[in-house]
């Protein structure tokens, strides 16, 4: 079967330069906006602020938790969530760059 897309993270220049340049995990501070409903696994598209696709990926969160999560710092994650899946929403093996 194939994966079907079940969310979008709109990323900041940031993050969207770092994914491209050096190939790092996207990490929950480069997220500005969080769109659908999926749960942890899922493959989420990651966009520009233009709307623009930079990634496709799947995630270590689920929607709520990651709409939480987006803006933050990594190390803020166990204090707002209660516990610490990852310190990354999607990490660069799980990444592919489109």
């Amino acid at each position: 079967g194939q994966l079907q897309v079940r969310g979008t993270l709109t990323l900041d220049a940031g993050a969207v330069n770092v994914l491209r340049e050096k190939g790092s995990s996207l990490l929950p501070v480069g997220v500005r906006q969080v769109e659908g409903s999926f749960k942890r696994g899922d493959m989420v598209l990651c966009v520009d602020e233009q709307g623009g696709r930079i990634a496709k990926g799947l995630i270590n969160y689920g929607a709520e938790e990651a709409r939480r999560l987006a803006g933050k710092p990594s190390h803020q994650i166990e204090a707002i969530l209660g516990f610490v899946e990852a310190p990354e929403l999607i990490h660069r093996d799980n990444l592919v760059i489109v």
